[in-house]
C-alpha cells in the first residue's frame, strides 16, 4: 500500500493538471473564443465558469480572451486637405467595440493592435473625405457633429467586415497647419488693416459733414445776428431822430446850440486834421456869441 501512495499521488496530480486545464474563466469585461486546432469552435459572452478540452499545448482546444467592452483608440495629426484647397491638422478619436468574435478572430487574429491599424487607415481616408466637401469654417460650426456622423457612417461598414462595431467618431482638433496659420494670419491682419481705413474713412466724411453743418450753422447765425442788429441800429436812428426831432421843436435855439458844441468837439478833436477857418465864419459864431447871432455884415465899400 505504502508503494502505491506515489502512483496515487502522480495519477492524483494528471487529474488536477486536466481539470485546471479544462477550466477557464470568463469576466464581465471579456469574451472567450474556443479554438480547437485553430478553428473557432464556440465563443462565451456571458460571464462564469466554463469547461474545455484539456492539452492545449497540443492544440486540442485553446482559448483566446478578447475585450467585451466599449475601446477607444486616437489618431493625431491628421493632414487633411478642404474643398477651399487648404490643409489642415486633425485629431480624432474612434469608440468601437468587439461584436463578432468569429469575424475578429478570422480577419485581424484576434489582436486589437493589428484592427486598430486597419481602423487607422479607414479613419483617416474617412476624414479626407469629410473635409474635402466643406471649408474650414464648417469644423468649428454647428455642422461639425453632421461630420462626424459622416465619419462613423463611412467607417461602419469597414469596421463590420473586422467584426468591430463602431459607437461614435469624435472630432478632437482642427487646427491649422504652420504655413497655412501664416498664411490666414496674414490675411485677417490685411482685413482688419482694410477694416480700419474704411472706419477712418467714415470718421472723415462724418467730420466733413459735420463741419459742413456747422460752418453753415455759424453763417446763418452771424446773418442772422448782423440782420437783427441793423433791425435794431434802425429802431435807435429812428428813435434818436425822433427825439432829436421832439428837441428841436421844444426849443430850436438850445438843440442848435447842443449840435455845434457835438461839432465843436468832433471837429478840435486830436484827429491830426489841419482847418483854415475865418474866425467870423458861421462855424465860430458861437464863440464870439452865446446866442449863436450871426456877425453884421460888413459895410459896403465906399464909392
Amino acid at each position: 500500500m505504502a508503494n502505491r501512495l506515489p502512483l496515487f499521488g502522480i495519477i492524483g496530480a494528471v487529474i488536477v493538471f486536466l481539470v485546471y486545464s479544462s477550466l477557464f474563466v470568463v469576466n464581465e469585461r471579456e469574451q472567450a473564443i474556443v479554438l480547437r486546432f485553430g478553428e473557432v469552435v464556440e465563443v462565451k459572452s456571458e460571464p462564469g465558469l466554463y469547461f474545455k478540452l484539456p492539452f492545449a499545448f497540443m492544440e486540442a482546444d485553446n482559448v483566446q480572451i478578447i475585450e467585451d467592452r466599449l475601446l477607444r483608440f486616437d489618431i493625431d495629426d491628421i493632414r487633411v486637405q478642404v474643398s477651399g484647397g487648404k490643409f489642415y491638422e486633425v485629431d480624432a478619436f474612434v469608440a468601437f467595440r468587439i461584436s463578432d468574435p468569429r469575424r475578429f478572430r478570422a480577419t485581424v487574429s484576434g489582436s486589437i493592435l493589428l484592427a486598430e491599424q486597419r481602423l487607422r487607415t479607414r479613419l483617416n481616408a474617412a476624414l479626407r473625405s469629410v473635409y474635402g466637401l466643406r471649408g474650414f469654417e464648417a469644423a468649428l460650426s454647428k455642422e461639425r457633429a453632421d461630420m462626424m456622423r459622416e465619419v462613423r457612417d463611412q467607417l461602419r461598414p469597414d469596421a463590420a467586415s473586422l467584426g468591430l462595431e463602431i459607437g461614435d467618431v469624435r472630432i478632437r482638433r482642427t487646427d491649422l497647419t504652420a504655413e497655412v496659420s501664416q498664411q490666414t494670419y496674414d490675411r485677417m491682419k490685411a482685413e482688419r488693416l482694410a477694416e480700419a481705413e474704411r472706419l477712418r474713412a467714415r470718421g472723415r466724411e462724418a467730420a466733413q459733414r459735420i463741419k459742413a453743418r456747422a460752418d453753415r450753422q455759424v453763417v446763418e447765425i452771424i446773418a442772422e445776428a448782423r440782420k437783427e442788429s441793423e433791425i435794431m441800429r434802425g429802431e435807435g436812428e429812428a428813435e434818436r431822430n425822433s427825439l432829436f426831432a421832439s428837441a428841436f421843436s421844444r426849443d430850436p435855439e438850445f438843440f442848435e446850440f447842443y449840435r455845434s458844441m457835438i461839432a465843436y468837439a468832433t471837429a478840435l478833436e486830436n484827429t491830426g486834421t489841419t482847418m483854415v477857418l475865418s474866425p467870423d465864419s458861421e462855424f465860430f459864431r458861437f464863440f464870439q456869441d452865446s446866442e449863436g447871432a450871426k456877425p453884421a455884415d460888413a459895410p459896403a465899400p465906399a464909392q
